[in-house]
């Protein structure tokens, strides 16, 4: 079993920066394939970023226009979601999720994923 605890969130004005991390414990953390999700108030949970088992490859949505980067470090057993420039409309929570599969369709779905965090809000004033 697999527990994921997010950090990292918190009130940023917009323009700002947040570097949000998620750790994992219990399991072979790279084994995992490790993404990123959030979901704002009223609205359904949305895909940001997946990571590969080895940090060898990454998959973004498309809206992110690069403003987001994720990483990872197995040694800490640790994924990083840098997020740059924020605007108000990134106010949400955000979720880390783990999965030994690197299916960009579960992921882009965000439905069959093994492991889940609790979230880590991040409010973006304007």
């Amino acid at each position: 079993q697999v527990q994921l605890v997010e950090s990292g969130g918190g009130l940023v004005e917009a323009g700002g920066s947040l570097r949000l991390s998620c750790a994992a414990s219990g399991g072979t953390f790279s084994s995992y394939a490790m993404g990123w999700f959030r979901q704002a108030p009223g609205k359904e949970r949305e895909f940001l970023a997946v990571i590969y088992m080895s940090g060898g490859g990454t998959f973004y949505a498309g809206s992110l226009k690069g403003r987001f980067t994720i990483s990872r470090d197995n040694a800490k057993n640790t994924v990083y979601l840098q997020m740059n420039r924020l605007k108000p409309e990134d106010t949400a929570v955000y979720y880390c999720a783990a999965d030994p599969i690197y299916d960009l369709r579960r992921w882009g779905a965000g439905y069959g994923l093994n492991y889940w965090g609790k979230g880590t809000l991040v409010t973006v004033s304007s």
